[in-house]
């Protein structure tokens, strides 16, 4: 036998009473359910893991071939003048 049980704070997505959703599990048939007792709104997901596909290659993903190019500079800040505080 399936317990059904109650999702405390869920709201229905058809009639937005709270606390009318339960939810079971169909081991059998991979699936998920949930039902709205107030207005019979009734929802299927499944349990199994769908393969996914692979990752678009970006530059953020891919490893760096080569380092960039840089000259190393030393840069001296010098104080403004104008800015003085007394």
């Amino acid at each position: 036998m399936t317990v059904k049980r109650f999702i405390a704070g869920a709201v229905c997505p058809r009639c937005s009473e709270m606390d009318k959703i339960r939810a079971w599990r169909d081991d059998e048939a991979e699936k998920q359910f949930r039902e709205c007792i107030a207005c019979g709104y009734e929802d299927t997901q499944s349990t199994s893991i769908q393969a996914q596909s692979p990752e678009l290659a970006t530059r953020v993903n891919q490893p760096h071939v080569s380092a960039p190019e840089a000259e190393e500079v030393v840069i001296n800040f010098i104080p403004n003048p104008g800015m003085t505080k007394h």
